[in-house]
């Protein structure tokens, strides 16, 4: 057969996006759902009124030698762990694995991406790392820190869990987890609401 005479594929338009035009298209600044199928199986309502009465009767106690917050809502104990984040979340953690990333650890991972800033400064404002890295940590500031304001610092914890899965080492992200929820309860101040 000619080759002339073969029809010709139409030329496809070549989009020369930049990478940072890539990652601020709108789909990447929605909040992040890890369902593999898309779907939300069932959807439960949370109502503000009762996630504030867990709230505003917490109370940190220790059962079976083990740290529990039990809070109140209408009139019932409720009772957050790190076992039942494990199991309501379906993380499937191994208790045995760590819980922190050691922070050498952690400054040869950010030498190794690129990263400028000391990581011993406490925080790391995500400007500092290359653009898919700051993706990754707009990702985790948004669905695991406990920031009340401003989502461009990371704690050496949360760089630690991101240090964590990039170099696909056991943690134990239900005590992660729990710290955060925990550490919600230390807050006082006009500023400094649990709620």
């Amino acid at each position: 057969m000619d080759p002339k005479a073969q029809k010709r594929k139409p030329a496809t338009k070549k989009m020369n996006k930049t990478e940072e035009q890539i990652m601020s298209e709108p789909r990447h600044n929605m909040v992040a759902y890890l369902d593999p199928e898309g779907k939300v199986p069932h959807q439960t309502p949370v109502y503000k009124t009762l996630v504030k009465e867990f709230w505003d009767s917490e109370n940190v106690i220790e059962i079976d030698g083990k740290e529990v917050i039990r809070g109140q809502v209408k009139k019932r104990n409720v009772d957050v762990s790190v076992e039942i984040i494990n199991t309501i979340l379906q993380l499937n953690d191994n208790p045995e694995a760590p819980d922190t990333v050691p922070i050498m650890c952690q400054r040869g991972c950010l030498l190794i991406m690129k990263c400028t800033y000391d990581i011993f400064g406490g925080q790391i404002n995500n400007i500092f790392f290359t653009m898919r890295y700051k993706f990754l940590m707009h990702i985790l500031i948004q669905c695991l820190s406990n920031r009340r304001s401003g989502y461009d610092m990371a704690g050496n914890d949360l760089i630690g869990l991101m240090v964590a899965l990039i170099l696909n080492k056991p943690l134990y992200i239900s005590k992660y987890i729990f710290s955060n929820v925990k550490e919600n309860l230390r807050r006082t101040g006009a500023t400094g609401h649990k709620f």
